[in-house]
């Protein structure tokens, strides 16, 4: 009875540990994730403020014309390669968060 008991209390420590390993990790992740969120956010405002005074400050409809386009390829481009790597980032977050039940599932697929 002993042994089932210590048995018992010894699975639950391992997986109350795995659990922590995951939210750790994710925890992490997230924080990333945040991070350049912000970062983006902050670069995204620099590069519209700066767009908005290059329009204002054309001196003709064809320069205006020519600075918004710019403005929008450029935001679009950014865009694009910011949702790629935010998309990156929660694959490996992902990822990282399973290793510590890697062994366990391998366990029951044997």
């Amino acid at each position: 009875m002993m042994t089932n008991f210590e048995e018992l209390q010894k699975l639950s420590k391992d997986n109350m540990d795995m659990a922590l390993e995951a939210f750790g990790s994710m925890s992490k992740g997230m924080q990333a994730i945040a991070v350049e969120v912000a970062d983006y956010q902050k670069k995204s405002f620099e590069e519209g403020s700066a767009a908005v005074e290059k329009l204002v400050a054309s001196k003709s409809l064809d320069k205006a014309f020519e600075t918004q386009s710019d403005y929008v390829k450029t935001a679009y481009e950014g865009f694009v390669g910011e949702v790629t790597k935010l998309g990156e980032m929660m694959t490996d977050m992902s990822k990282e968060a399973y290793k510590p039940y890697e062994g366990v599932m391998g366990k029951f697929s044997k």
